[in-house]
């Protein structure tokens, strides 16, 4: 190499599993990768779940990209336990546009008395009318402001809602529309003080039922409760009772306990519940945004800085 010209980065060998596509193939290039054998490699990408993941992984790998944005099945392994020195990452906030899209979408349908209107078999405009409200001046508790909630944020703003951001930290989410940030400690202050809820924080043990009978008590008549995150963090069986007594005007459920959700269940034939298949993140847009996402993250490891949603095992998430 002629004297005073930059080194060229070389191409890092990194593996793809339990299978390989050319989308993915494409993407570890596009990011300064060579894919080749695992035990060649220095990292793998891994677009499947837990089952069928190694059980040791060879020693030369210091990195690991995870298909899915919520990580809590490969708590239930020894996946991390066995791997102590090795960085794993999530999908987190890869998917965020479009769950956050879906998660609006959900959101002003109840709003705007949308599935009452769906159901509706003749004109009955005088009755309806007292229900239809408007997410204008409303505040919009978003529970999980990472990724999805960040998006949903900025979706909401030009509407003219409010948003308390809660988060783990506290932190200040200071991005248009959001009033107040609210550690999740201090998440039982919120309930009175909001008109709707969104769900987008992660499952863990600690937010199991997140939302149940005695939360769902402090909200308004009016309220709508809207899940994009996981079933477990809300009281199923709460939830049905309030939606039955009128607790609150209605939720929303993209996810829900249990999954899927049993043909008979309570929940298909209630008025005021929308239920939608865990579909936010449908295939062709999940694939394409993991591709993004694992293109970042390998550049990121060529280059010696740090990953996109590193996993902190002791969080869980």
């Amino acid at each position: 190499m002629p004297e005073g010209e930059p080194a060229v980065p070389r191409s890092v060998p990194i593996a793809l599993g339990p299978h390989s596509t050319p989308l993915l193939e494409r993407a570890i290039t596009a990011g300064g990768g060579t894919v080749t054998e695992l035990g060649a490699a220095r990292a793998l990408v891994w677009d499947g779940d837990p089952a069928g993941f190694p059980q040791r992984l060879p020693d030369g790998i210091e990195w690991v990209q995870l298909f899915s944005a919520g990580v809590e099945e490969w708590f239930d392994t020894d996946v991390f336990r066995n791997h102590p020195g090795v960085v794993f990452t999530s999908a987190a906030g890869a998917f965020a546009r479009s769950v956050a899209e879906h998660a609006l979408m959900m959101l002003l349908s109840g709003v705007r008395y949308l599935p009452e209107h769906v159901l509706a078999r003749s004109w009955r405009q005088r009755e309806f009318f007292p229900h239809i409200g408007t997410l204008r001046g409303a505040t919009v508790a978003v529970v999980g402001a990472g990724g999805i909630g960040r998006e949903l944020i900025a979706l909401l703003h030009p509407f003219g809602a409010r948003v308390i951001a809660v988060n783990r930290s506290g932190t200040p989410v200071s991005l248009p529309g959001v009033v107040e940030t609210v550690p999740a400690h201090r998440l039982p202050e919120v309930w009175p003080r909001t008109d709707h809820v969104v769900v987008a924080a992660p499952a863990t043990p600690e937010t199991r039922h997140l939302v149940g009978k005695a939360e769902l008590a402090h909200l308004k008549p009016t309220s709508w409760v809207v899940n994009v995150a996981r079933g477990s963090l809300i009281d199923t069986d709460a939830l049905v009772q309030a939606l039955r007594d009128g607790v609150i005007g209605g939720a929303a459920l993209d996810v829900t306990d249990p999954e899927p959700l049993p043909d008979g269940h309570p929940l298909w034939d209630l008025p005021n519940a929308v239920v939608t298949p865990h579909d936010s993140n449908p295939p062709h847009l999940r694939n394409a945004a993991f591709a993004d996402r694992v293109r970042e993250n390998v550049a990121r490891f060529v280059s010696g800085r740090d990953p996109l949603a590193r996993i902190d095992v002791v969080a869980g998430y």
